[in-house]
């Protein structure tokens, strides 16, 4: 709820100021961050400020050191960025950051009689069900480029692309068990080095690539 908020008010204080002047435009795009809105202000000449929200759900299926997990992906962000255009055209360089609300919940339900975690096996009937989170940096800086400038275009509409990075750091990770087991110390051990052994899987997500699409109209 914050989030969505937090873009009514940041994008109705702009249309006020500067709705008429040609400085305003408004959008829609999708990509890896997920599908949203956007509004660029023109601050100076070639240069604009963005922000958006971005959003996208997905349920899905993976296995994660020989473990089944059913996951659910949430992507949820807000970025606040500043295009450059250095020669007056439709190229740009773009700085800033994204408060980056990603995340991804699972949930394992180990079936058969053992279960490795960590290294070990485990009796199933200790171990119960496995609940895990992957979260991220919630301030991520974004380093990109691109194509469009929304308010300085020849035509109200216009289309844009974004090709960039967004450093949201090392993953955290976290993983719980529901059984009899979960207040064991060489359990929770386990679990501790099963927790790295997902870190290291997925140390790579902490430069998640940005492309994206759009089309804006310039009021």
């Amino acid at each position: 709820m914050f989030l969505p908020a937090l873009l009514a008010i940041g994008m109705s204080a702009p249309m006020a100021a500067f709705a008429g002047t040609g400085d305003l435009a408004l959008g829609v795009k999708g990509g890896t961050a997920g599908i949203g809105g956007e509004v660029t202000i023109g601050v100076i000449d070639n240069l604009n400020f963005r922000t958006g929200y971005n959003y996208f759900n997905y349920d899905g299926s993976t296995t994660e050191s020989d473990i089944d997990y059913d996951y659910e992906l949430k992507l949820r962000s807000l970025p606040l960025l500043v295009d450059l255009h250095p020669f007056g055209g439709g190229f740009r360089v773009t700085t800033g950051i994204f408060l980056n609300h990603n995340e991804v919940t699972g949930t394992a339900q180990p079936t058969g009689t053992t279960i490795e975690i960590g290294g070990t096996d485990y009796p199933v009937a200790g171990v119960g069900t496995l609940d895990a989170k992957i979260d991220f940096r919630k301030t991520a800086p974004y380093l990109g480029i691109g194509w469009g400038n929304a308010v300085n275009s020849s035509s109200p509409l216009s289309l844009s692309l974004d090709i960039g990075v967004m450093f949201q750091g090392t993953p955290k990770v976290s993983l719980d068990a529901t059984g009899a087991l979960a207040s064991n110390p060489a359990f929770q051990e386990s679990l501790d080095q099963e927790i790295e052994d997902v870190k290291d899987d997925i140390e790579n997500l902490k430069y998640y690539p940005i492309i994206s699409l759009g089309i804006a109209y310039k009021f």
